[in-house]
């Protein structure tokens, strides 16, 4: 007899059919397929790409941490980062003048192109820890939606993660954005596992919460909502415990650059009540110098229009234009389905709680101040894995995201065009971050014996690469004639001169949809 012909009783519903998780076997192969390509990608990636305008400076901060046990450069982000940095710098017998006394950007330069060193290898040296951590944060994500749901439910959150292209381009970078991210996930997943288990998992929610604190203090946002999560558990002496392991973990890595703690105040930073809290001096300077970042007026680029100030609605619209459409489907439908669970206090609250605080900040310079939405909103996806449109969904935003490889940077979806269009509606690190130095050069292989004229925007130095080229705005417009090319961000704010060579010349060439070749008669 057939399972259709059997009767059931009138007025008796068919019971909903489960989704069956993957056999562990499976689930284990998927998983690892899924992180294979991401360090395929991330690997590819950062071998390609020349510095990014951070970079340098992170490194030769990492540099000076490990060779003179000095905390006097970069003092705005705490050394757990650059520490992190500094593991793969150690192999690569890298060279740094005694007493170089140049400020932070003048370090890079002069660390990575006039010490003898290889560029490229320190580079590598310094990406290859992050891309390490990037890979492990993706396990927390397949862990963190495992628990929450089941195994379908983890490989739906890590294929989002994996195929995440800002996490691609960002968790490449000897940058400190995606560490900081991951272990604030880290610390979530944690004390989620504590609500059952508080042994060990508080104190590990501690020292991953210390860690995101070491490493970039825009997670200071988060604090109170992961504190709130121990006291909601009525754990007073427990959300104490978390407290004193992650203060620890900041003095510690401070006391590992430097155990004597040398350390004097730059001058002219200005006055914060940051004073109370229980932090070495250097992070308190190092705070007073973010909010002195925050008293400037940068710049911003949004939809094709660049304006001075901030626009509270800069992240949102950015991470609209750079996240692939099955992602932000899912992204919607998992928060919507979560909104009502215990879980997302857990997933929803710290993410929003620190998406506000970066919409009110003053640097609409990218993505990257909200990377931690694509690591949060995968595990929220994680609750709708059974929908029927959910295979669909991460389909698509794989598709998307190996359609853009290995420009990962550039990334914008289908709806804003792709990565080719992104210059149109984004700048800055959304698009043009200095990273394609070394495609230039290349590419420029293709017109010999022409004059050439750059504008570039980044940290890396042409004539290293053979680039042989003087910037065509200290000179009179009339004698600007050749090749010019212009990276996609100084295109978005060019002043009225560069403006008028721009718009009387041809484009003819694009290197990594970041820098426009154009010819000028």
């Amino acid at each position: 007899m057939s399972l259709a012909t059997i009767q059931r009783p009138a007025g008796v519903l068919p019971r909903p059919v489960p989704v069956r998780a993957p056999r562990r076997w499976l689930f284990v192969l998927a998983a690892a397929v899924l992180l294979t390509q991401m360090a395929v990608a991330m690997i590819t990636t950062a071998v390609a790409q020349t510095p990014t305008v951070d970079e340098p400076v992170y490194i030769g901060a990492a540099v000076v941490q490990l060779q003179e046990h000095g905390l006097r450069y970069n003092p705005e982000h705490p050394p757990l980062g650059k520490l992190i940095m500094a593991t793969g710098l150690a192999f690569t017998g890298v060279r740094l003048a005694p007493g170089f006394g140049g400020d932070q950007t003048e370090l890079g330069r002069h660390l990575l192109y006039e010490s003898g060193n290889d560029p490229g290898a320190l580079l590598l040296a310094a990406r290859l820890p992050m891309i390490v951590l990037t890979l492990l944060f993706g396990l927390v994500v397949l862990l963190f939606a495992t628990d929450l749901t089941n195994r379908s439910g983890g490989l739906v959150a890590l294929a989002l993660y994996t195929f995440s292209p800002d996490l691609i381009a960002h968790g490449s970078l000897a940058a400190l954005d995606v560490p900081a991210a991951g272990f604030l996930l880290t610390s979530a997943w944690l004390l989620w596992r504590a609500r059952t288990g508080p042994a060990p998992y508080l104190p590990l929610a501690g020292l991953a919460l210390g860690a995101a604190l070491a490493t970039k203090m825009n997670t200071l946002a988060a604090v109170p909502v992961l504190l709130f999560l121990v006291f909601w558990q009525a754990r007073v002496k427990a959300a104490l415990v978390v407290v004193l392991i992650a203060v620890a973990v900041v003095w510690a890595s401070y006391l590992a650059v430097d155990p004597l703690l040398r350390w004097e105040t730059p001058p002219g930073l200005p006055s914060a009540p940051v004073g109370l809290l229980p932090f070495p001096e250097p992070y308190l300077d190092g705070m007073r110098v973010q909010l002195g970042f925050e008293s400037r007026v940068w710049g911003g680029y949004l939809f094709g229009t660049h304006y001075e100030g901030s626009h509270w609605y800069y992240l949102p619209a950015a991470l609209l234009v750079k996240t692939p459409l099955g992602a932000l489907l899912l992204w919607a439908a998992g928060a919507v389905a979560m909104i009502k669970r215990p879980a997302a206090a857990y997933v929803l609250a710290p993410a929003a709680v620190l998406l506000l605080i970066a919409m009110t900040g003053n640097r609409d310079l990218g993505v990257r101040y909200a990377i931690f939405v694509p690591m949060f909103l995968a595990v929220a996806a994680a609750v709708v894995a059974h929908r029927r449109y959910a295979a669909l969904a991460v389909a698509l935003a794989a598709v998307s995201s190996l359609w853009t490889f290995p420009y990962y940077l550039p990334y914008s979806n289908e709806v804003f065009g792709g990565p080719s269009k992104t210059h149109l509606h984004l700048h800055d690190s959304n698009v043009d971050w200095g990273q394609d130095l070394g495609r230039l050069a290349e590419r420029l292989k293709r017109y010999p014996g022409e004059r050439m004229w750059l504008v570039y925007k980044g940290s890396g130095v042409p004539e290293h690469y053979g680039i042989r080229a003087a910037d065509p705005r200290a000179v009179p417009p009339d004698q600007v004639h050749g090749l010019l090319v212009v990276s996609n961000t100084a295109i978005a704010k060019a002043d009225d001169v560069l403006r008028a060579l721009i718009d009387t010349s041809a484009p003819i060439d694009v290197v990594g949809h970041s820098i426009t070749i154009f010819r000028k008669a």
